[in-house]
């Protein structure tokens, strides 16, 4: 079967961004919306926090298996089995009217939506050679944040016409369409993408298994053995609980702080995740140009997470901010920061880690960054209901992404981010 053509792989690119697309829809659609369901549920903050929190857990216990099972199924299935289930998820939520039945909802997204990261990380693995990995995951993560963007401008939109049940019920209704979508363009996927690498071995290429490289069972013991392994998920677990803390919060903090209604927080919460398509598209790009003009990949993307790891810092502002312009602006800068550096981190894993086990690890990691973020998220509830500020919250999400650089420094051998060519070791 001939290998993977150039048009087919921008196709199969393009449907991965959709896809992200209704993820972040779906994840986001409960924070926008959150004035307007609170009013009608109910909630308390504290509530709130749990819901969102038990989306974590989930999130977190099926990453346990959802890496291995990803590795196992193929790409091909892996994709929409994610995406279809994590939809229909989605437009459970019309349905639930008490705080235990949100919660329940949450948690079938947060266990369906596991699979999605693992097989969209090994899929950019397995058909880009390593060089151009940081600038496909970075379109990918920006297509992620235009479903960050889109969510605040048009679910209050469909909310205010037809009702919040409503409005899940659509979002959900997009994924549906997109496993469609997949399902047609994606026949022999796995076959056409095993005889690319076999070709790409010698050429610059996406190679499975390099020379040494035996094929070894996926398992948790080899994963977690391996020092390169701790590095990812310690450094997942420190930048995710900033990105799991923003994208449910922002919207609160700015009602708060600012007064906003739901739809006066269209426009604001849209700003903030433009910034994160910048983020992903310059973390990308900029360690892409890097390695064309001779850099070492892994020395690349450590400088693109050091200069990430500075702008993190503009969240210590936030709590201070007495305009709205400027609390928009220095969230965006931490958005910024995350994307940048969690583009970088991912294609570090298909860098360092053996092509075999790049979902498990993927899938750990994200294991990691869900319970760093479950955490953060159930805590700063408890905290508001209990007449905390955001602040300590925030001034530890300013100082993350320095703690995850010096992590993976120490734990990789700094400064090169090694071992590099670990990955067929």
């Amino acid at each position: 079967m001939p290998a993977l053509s150039p048009s087919r792989r921008r196709v199969l690119i393009a449907l991965l961004a959709a896809a992200g697309i209704v993820n972040y829809a779906d994840r986001q659609v409960i924070a926008v919306l959150k004035p307007m369901i609170q009013r009608d549920v109910g909630w308390t903050d504290d509530a709130y926090g749990r819901i969102v929190a038990v989306f974590q857990l989930a999130s977190a216990l099926a990453c346990l298996g959802a890496g291995r099972l990803v590795d196992r199924m193929g790409l091909q299935r892996a994709n929409p089995a994610s995406v279809g289930a994590f939809s229909l998820a989605a437009a459970a939520h019309a349905f639930a009217r008490t705080t235990p039945e949100f919660m329940l909802a949450r948690a079938a997204l947060g266990a369906t939506e596991a699979l999605a990261t693992p097989a969209i990380i090994k899929t950019v693995g397995a058909m880009f050679a390593s060089g151009r990995r940081s600038a496909a995951i970075g379109w990918i993560n920006a297509a992620n944040s235009v479903g960050a963007i889109v969510t605040p401008l048009l679910v209050p939109v469909l909310a205010s016409a037809f009702g919040w049940r409503q409005a899940f019920l659509y979002i959900g209704m997009a994924g549906i369409a997109w496993v469609v979508a997949w399902l047609a363009f994606s026949r022999g996927l796995d076959a056409q993408l095993a005889a690319g690498r076999g070709a790409a071995v010698g050429t610059g290429g996406a190679p499975a298994c390099g020379a040494g490289d035996r094929p070894s069972p996926a398992s948790w013991r080899a994963a977690l053995a391996d020092r390169r392994t701790w590095a990812i998920l310690g450094a997942k677990a420190l930048i995710d609980q900033v990105w799991w803390l923003l994208l449910f919060w922002t919207p609160d903090l700015l009602h708060r702080r600012f007064g906003l209604d739901v739809r006066g927080l269209a426009l604001p919460v849209a700003a903030i995740y433009l910034a994160a398509i910048l983020g992903s598209i310059g973390g990308g790009s900029v360690c892409a140009r890097l390695v064309d003009g001779g850099m070492d990949a892994s020395v690349a993307r450590r400088r693109v997470m050091s200069v990430c790891a500075l702008l993190g810092l503009a969240l210590f502002i936030v709590p201070s901010a007495t305009r709205l312009d400027v609390a928009v602006l220095t969230l965006g800068m931490g958005i910024v920061a995350h994307q940048g550096f969690s583009v970088n981190l991912f294609a570090l894993i298909t860098d360092i880690v053996p092509s075999v086990r790049i979902g498990t690890v993927t899938s750990l990691g994200a294991l990691a960054g869900n319970l760093a973020g479950m955490v953060v998220l159930w805590l700063l509830g408890h905290h508001l209901a209990q007449g905390g500020s955001y602040r300590p919250f925030l001034d530890f999400a300013a100082v993350a992404f320095l703690l995850a650089l010096v992590w993976l420094a120490a734990l990789l051998r700094a400064p090169g981010l090694e071992p590099a060519r670990g990955r067929h070791r």
